[in-house]
């Protein structure tokens, strides 16, 4: 009885180590995909910015070779 005993609580050691390294992976999966999303919404930012400097910059100019 005692060696089941042993037994049950190795398992519920091994249990509580595996949950406590489950939830440091996930809390740093969190951390990470935090960081991702500052970074994709900075770069949403710089996009539209190109986008709004181009739109800028073109001009309805005809080509060289249209002699008016």
């Amino acid at each position: 009885m005692e060696e089941r005993v042993e037994r049950l609580e190795a398992l519920v050691a091994l249990q509580d180590r595996s949950l406590e390294k489950l939830n440091e992976v996930l809390s740093d999966q969190q951390l990470e995909i935090s960081e991702l999303k500052r970074q994709v919404k900075l770069l949403a930012g710089k996009v539209r910015e190109l986008r709004m400097s181009a739109d800028e910059q073109i001009q309805d100019v005809p080509p060289p070779h249209y002699n008016g």
